[in-house]
């Protein structure tokens, strides 16, 4: 567990070079599994990123320890729903950094039920949301582009 000191901020467009470069991380697109068809295109993370910071329903934060980005947060609706996305700059995993975080989000964003997705073997990310309150209700399986097949994803639903 981190006993730096967390901070959430609105995403600004000069957080997106720094968030981008986070999403390079092989190990990290593995995991995710959902991602966009090319994770290395810079010109269209920024235009889609750039298009998502203007929309009123979605809640970009990024995440910072000590002054430092170390990663981000989302709300944004899916299907009618409302769900969270996260990511963590690789060199911070295995801090409870993202639990932490995610905590932090949830007092700020209270949006409720709000879902969570993890692929089946991000063991991480599914204590991430478990260790918030998140409680598995499912699976479902999608194509995964980072794997380039389909894959299981666990879903999880956050009451109150």
């Amino acid at each position: 567990m981190t006993q730096a000191q967390i901070t959430l901020t609105p995403t600004t467009p000069e957080h997106l070079p720094t968030l981008f470069h986070f999403q390079q991380n092989p190990e990290g697109i593995h995991l995710a599994a959902f991602t966009s068809k090319d994770p290395n295109d810079e010109a269209a993370y920024m235009e889609k990123y750039t298009k998502l910071l203007a929309d009123p329903t979605i809640n970009n934060q990024t995440i910072w320890i000590d002054g430092v980005i170390v990663g981000s947060l989302a709300k944004y609706e899916m299907e009618g729903e409302a769900e969270i996305t996260y990511w963590i700059d690789r060199k911070f995993w295995g801090r409870g950094i993202a639990t932490a975080a995610l905590k932090e989000f949830l007092k700020i964003e209270l949006t409720r039920p709000i879902f969570g997705r993890a692929a089946f073997d991000n063991y991480g990310s599914q204590k991430v949301m478990e260790n918030c309150g998140f409680v598995r209700i499912g699976t479902d399986r999608g194509f995964a582009n980072a794997r380039q097949e389909e894959i299981e994803e666990i879903i999880y639903k956050l009451s109150f």
